[in-house]
């Protein structure tokens, strides 16, 4: 009679011995097939009796045949066998012209749309029936735990410290401007310190708690402090607030040139050498070795990084993910 734990003793071995008996009906037969010694078999065999508890095969006029624990066994074992080949077997080779795939990223809102748009044409090109999901980064965002669960597949990102639990690989630095209304008093002339300083100044609110972006870790460093009239959450309100008061807005180049390919509106250069924003893209270890994540990540990199937003769209990403 089997113990109530002598199932635990069964193995991928076993499992295949029980199966090849069943199937061929003789312990020479199973041998052959699964290219052992018959003694070996007949080993595996005795062992399935002692944790079955049953002769699972027995002597008859034609030779041997299971019984009927035995028969009752056989469909079981083949799933089992099944599922641990699954296990045991590679995934299908990803194919970005099949895949239906909907693809998760997070990003600050001030990637401008031009950039963003580049991603998206980019995955359309390649993979026509997947999709992209952007999200924006807001103080009540926790991307961490996000990329943690799945709902995410990468960030771009660009806090001066990026958290070390989560893989990072740079995509592009860009350096902080100054935005105005083109009619703005300090937009036709070069600015000091004291005006940059004293101008209203338009802030965007921090999009991860507790973070400080470069330019205010760099002015507090400084002991230096800006007149700051006004906090917003959107980066793409900036354009139209600047538009209608004085207030100045510091950011990225990218999003100010951007933003005035648009709209009448200056950039000027801030007096006060901020060091470069450094952005780059993070992802959770359980994605890593995703193969479509592993693509995604590939695409995405193809766009940013230097060069690739104005020309060999078409490249393969050369820093490796692996």
């Amino acid at each position: 009679m089997a113990t109530s734990n002598s199932w635990e003793s069964i193995d991928v071995h076993l499992l295949r011995v029980l199966h090849a008996v069943l199937t061929e009906c003789s312990v020479s037969n199973a041998a052959r097939r699964l290219n052992q010694s018959q003694p070996s078999v007949s080993t595996a065999l005795r062992r399935l009796r002692d944790i079955t508890g049953d002769p699972i095969l027995v002597r008859s006029r034609n030779g041997m045949t299971p019984t009927e624990r035995g028969m009752a066994l056989l469909e079981p074992v083949k799933i089992a066998l099944a599922q641990i080949e699954a296990i045991a077997v590679q995934q299908v080779r990803f194919n970005p012209a099949q895949s239906r795939r909907v693809f998760n990223i997070a990003t600050p809102d001030y990637l401008n749309a031009g950039l963003i748009g580049q991603i998206v044409a980019r995955l359309r090109k390649q993979a026509p029936q997947s999709q992209v999901a952007f999200h924006s980064l807001g103080p009540d965002y926790d991307y961490a735990r996000a990329l943690e669960l799945g709902e995410l597949d990468a960030v771009i990102g660009n806090w001066p410290q990026p958290p070390e639990h989560l893989r990072t690989v740079p995509l592009f630095e860009d350096d902080v401007v100054c935005l105005m209304r083109a009619g703005h008093p300090l937009a036709s002339r070069q600015m000091k310190v004291e005006d940059y300083l004293q101008a209203e100044h338009l802030v965007p609110t921090p999009y991860a708690v507790g973070q400080r972006g470069v330019i205010d870790l760099h002015l507090a460093r400084e002991r230096l402090k800006r007149n700051v009239v006004a906090y917003v959450p959107y980066f793409n309100l900036v354009p139209q607030l600047l538009l209608q008061t004085d207030m100045v807005f510091s950011g990225p180049r990218l999003f100010a040139e951007y933003a005035k390919a648009q709209l009448p509106l200056a950039i000027n250069e801030i007096p006060i050498a901020f060091p470069h924003m450094h952005f780059y893209l993070l992802w959770h270890d359980r994605t890593h070795q995703a193969e479509e994540c592993r693509w995604f990540r590939e695409q995405i990199m193809a766009v940013t990084r230097p060069g690739s937003r104005t020309q060999r769209m078409d490249e393969r990403a050369t820093v490796s993910l692996a």
